[in-house]
Parts: structure tokens; sequence; C-alpha cells
């Protein structure tokens, strides 16, 4: 049985400018951190700075969003659907996290994380 990989994950919250993500991205790329065999990084910064992100971030680390819709679109004002985060190319997205449960109400019931995890598999196939 093969080793288990480290991940190491960090999200940014809502948190940040656009000289903060270079300051940021500057301090990831120059750390050192053992080879993709043995730790998957992954950052996850406020949806707005996605692009910018992923344009300056070494190829070995990972971008997340924070959150995801869980219906494909329509009249939901400030949602980020599934499909708009494979559109780019954003392979990671944070479920179900404590402050979406705590303040907005979210559940985590085997319900609700079916319907997002259906969103996201349907979004990516």
């Amino acid at each position: 049985m093969a080793a288990r990989k480290f991940f190491v994950g960090g999200n940014w919250k809502c948190n940040g400018t656009g000289e903060d993500v270079k300051k940021i991205v500057t301090v990831l790329n120059e750390a050192e951190v053992p080879s993709e065999d043995v730790v998957e990084v992954v950052v996850s910064p406020p949806f707005v700075f996605l692009p910018q992100v992923k344009g300056l971030l070494r190829p070995d680390f990972s971008v997340a969003a924070q959150n995801c819709w869980v219906r494909k679109g329509g009249a939901f004002t400030g949602e980020i659907s599934a499909e708009m985060l494979v559109n780019l190319q954003v392979p990671w997205v944070i479920l179900g996290h404590s402050e979406r449960r705590a303040l907005m109400g979210e559940s985590s019931d085997p319900e609700f994380v079916d319907i997002i995890k259906s969103a996201t598999v349907k979004s990516s196939a």
C-alpha cells in the first residue's frame, strides 16, 4: 500500500487585495516544499482573485474555490456555480465549512451533501 500523501490547504477567507495576492503568492512560490509525490498544496483565495492566483502560482500548487452553488446557475446573485469553476479550471472547492453552517444556516446533513456532490460531479464531467 502506498504511503498517504500529505495535503496542505490554505483558505484566505474574505481577505486581501490584488497587491496582497502578489505578496502572498511570491512567498508561496519561494517556499521550499517537498515534491508533489509527498505533499499536495492547495490555496483558496477569494473568488475574485482565482484567475490572478492561478496565473502567478507555481505549477506544483493548486487553487481551490471557497464555496460553490449547488445548482447549475440562474437568478442567484453572487453565487458561483460548479460549472463556472470548471470553466476557470479550478480543480478544488471547499464545501460545507463551519462558518457556512453556523452563520448562513447551511446544513451538513447527508441529503445536502449529496446535492453538492452531484452538482460538482456533473459540472466536471
